[in-house]
């Protein structure tokens, strides 16, 4: 890949490709042309484009990426970031900074979008898939925003989300693990029906059976299908709709970052599971666009 930039006091200006940082984890954490292509639009906004107050970006922005990208697929700490990319400091502000103004979760959407599309789908999608996972939490995450699971006997906090009928994340809530499924759903559900009004049906489990059905049917306007376990099968069984979102936790879980909460607020924790999804879509639609051309 390459990392020339026009700014001729870049630390990074003049690098070939073969001087760009290879790691364990590349090509899956680093990105290709195609890839870059794809998200570089959707970036936001650079500071200081008009010449007039702050600072210009120092650091190319895809070697940003790449270094937030290592971060999230290998579950390192930021002060281990390897040296070939921008200072860790500076990647961390530029990750919270977008974290902040809700980018991360704007850049995935518009992907999702696309990639519903390039699929042969509306870009809008008709019903969806809720579920939650409880993650360990480290000794970084605050305590007043963790609690204990008594389910998954876990302290830390749940993240709960919603996906389309394939695998594509529609919204995501965190929480302390010891909220209840159902009581989480009333967040995850508003931001599902405020997003997409042409959601009409919900597939869940039966931790969400009781009382939200009722109140998703008559606050937001959404039918809750509870899809239940067979009484009489033993062992693993593949459900209807359900398997869909279990897939999706399995595909984020792969970034190492994902397996253990290590973020101060939850809040971070989402941005997090965004980073994760925009370098899953990015890396298919890169494929996708290939085939096509």
């Amino acid at each position: 890949m390459s990392l020339t930039c026009s700014c001729s006091s870049c630390p990074a200006h003049g690098k070939s490709p073969a001087d760009s940082p290879k790691y364990p984890f590349y090509p899956s954490s680093s990105l290709i042309d195609a890839e870059w292509a794809l998200l570089e639009p959707l970036l936001p906004r650079p500071g200081n484009t008009a010449g007039r107050g702050g600072r210009s970006e120092k650091w190319p922005r895809r070697l940003v990426l790449d270094a937030i990208f290592y971060l999230v697929r290998g579950g390192i700490a930021w002060m281990q970031l390897p040296h070939d990319f921008p200072p860790a400091k500076t990647v961390y502000d530029i990750c919270l900074r977008w974290a902040k103004a809700v980018a991360w979760q704007r850049i995935h959407d518009m992907l999702r979008d696309r990639f519903r599309v390039c699929a042969g789908r509306n870009p809008q999608p008709s019903a969806a898939v809720i579920d939650s996972q409880t993650v360990r939490g480290a000794d970084t995450v605050a305590a007043g925003t963790a609690g204990y699971g008594a389910a998954k006997k876990t302290k830390g906090r749940k993240r709960h989300i919603a996906t389309d009928t394939t695998w594509l994340l529609l919204a995501v809530v965190v929480t302390a693990a010891c909220i209840q499924d159902r009581d989480a759903a009333h967040r995850l559900l508003a931001a599902v029906c405020a997003r997409f009004a042409t959601i009409t049906l919900v597939f869940a489990d039966g931790g969400y059976a009781g009382r939200l059905v009722s109140w998703s049917k008559s606050v937001v306007v959404l039918a809750i299908q509870i899809v239940k376990r067979s009484d009489t099968t033993a062992g693993f069984e593949v459900l209807p709709r359900r398997w869909v979102v279990e897939r999706t936790f399995g595909w984020l879980t792969k970034h190492r970052r994902l397996v253990r909460d290590y973020e101060t607020r939850p809040n971070h924790h989402e941005a997090m599971i965004y980073i994760a999804a925009i370098r899953t879509l990015t890396r298919r639609l890169a494929h996708r666009t290939g085939q096509q051309s």
